[in-house]
């Protein structure tokens, strides 16, 4: 009777213990529009079909919303997909967890391209796009080519859109705009002084700024719909507004090369189920496909070796080495160290 009893006991724990394990399926939080769209269809459904993990999708990815969790200590997010400055700005705050190399894979990866705690998921720019009808199409006669373009209304008469509410990407345009070299801008923008300087720029365009965008979604109807002549914003958000009809062009001349990645926000409920999801959408198979979605490139090198890509597509990339030396590369320890002090700033700008 004891004998059965226990045998009964260990059964049932065993048993409870396999149900919840299958039912505790990751929360993975991106962004929406065509961006998450390609992530949905390039990487999280077949990673969760081939793993077996249950994914809960979410929009609206943010990590001052994951900081916040944190603090309260009520994270329900696993995985969050962020830009790599702000990854940087929030491991800084000891906002996210560490990543375990020994699960994730990255000896293939671009160097640059991952730190201690974020793991990159693909590579893109930030660029300045314009309505082709009005300015013309990239490289022809007349055509804007440099940031000083964007910033000049008189040459360039039309409106403009610039990035609302973030700092990421929206003070190094304006600092090269006002004669800095690009290999100089961080060195710059380190100073106080500095960070004055692309604050007043942009204060001298902003009677020019129709719409301050909040999302890669809405950079992309604001160009669908012509309601801006100029626009800030990411390369693939264009490319995929140009194929729903908007005459749009940009070029990837002064570009801010970046890459989006995986965070997650430390005491993630499933953090051990994340890292192996993690582990998966990160392998080569996944990234090649994230090209015929959205023209971000991989940074997992590999991809570049299995992807069925045309060579006209693969060219367009922001890593392709062509592209590459045209750019200005984010910096990462700028972000760390420099972002909240920005921040503070450029929000006060918009206030005004």
């Amino acid at each position: 009777m004891n004998i059965g009893r226990k045998f009964a006991a260990a059964a049932a724990a065993v048993f409870a213990l396999g149900t919840a394990a299958a039912a505790e399926p990751i929360t993975v939080v991106s962004w929406g529009g065509t961006y998450g769209q390609a992530q949905d269809n390039a990487l999280f459904n077949d990673a969760s079909k081939n793993t077996g993990i249950e994914i809960i999708r979410e929009s609206g990815a943010s990590m001052s919303k994951a900081c916040l969790q944190v603090e309260s200590g009520a994270v329900t997010w696993d995985l969050v997909v962020t830009g790599s400055g702000g990854a940087a700005a929030a491991a800084a705050k000891g906002c996210l967890e560490e990543i375990d190399y020994s699960v994730v894979d990255v000896s293939d990866f671009y160097p640059n391209t991952y730190t201690d705690h974020c793991v990159g998921s693909d590579v893109f720019a930030t660029v300045m796009a314009w309505n082709t009808d009005k300015y013309g199409a990239p490289g022809s006669d007349g055509a804007p080519n440099y940031w000083a373009d964007f910033f000049d209304v008189e040459k360039f008469p039309g409106t403009r859109a610039y990035r609302a509410n973030n700092v990421d990407g929206a003070l190094e345009p304006a600092l090269m705009a006002d004669g800095v070299a690009p290999e100089d801008v961080y060195d710059v923008l380190a100073t106080r002084e500095g960070k004055e300087r692309a604050i007043n720029k942009i204060r001298e365009l902003k009677p020019h700024i129709a719409v301050f965008w909040e999302s890669g979604a809405m950079q992309a109807q604001l160009m669908k719909d012509g309601e801006v002549d100029m626009t800030t914003g990411w390369n693939g958000r264009f490319d995929n507004a140009k194929k729903d009809g908007a005459t749009v062009g940009y070029t990837f001349n002064q570009a801010l090369l970046d890459y989006d990645c995986f965070a997650m926000p430390k005491g993630a409920p499933n953090k051990d189920t994340a890292m192996k999801f993690l582990a998966e959408v990160s392998k080569p198979e996944y990234q090649a496909n994230l090209p015929f979605h959205i023209t971000y490139g991989p940074t997992n090198r590999k991809a570049y070796e299995v992807t069925t890509a045309p060579d006209e597509l693969i060219r367009a990339l922001p890593s392709h080495p062509d592209n590459v030396p045209m750019m200005v590369p984010v910096s990462l320890d700028w972000y760390a160290e420099h972002r909240a002090e920005a921040l503070e700033m450029y929000i006060e700008l918009l206030s005004e």
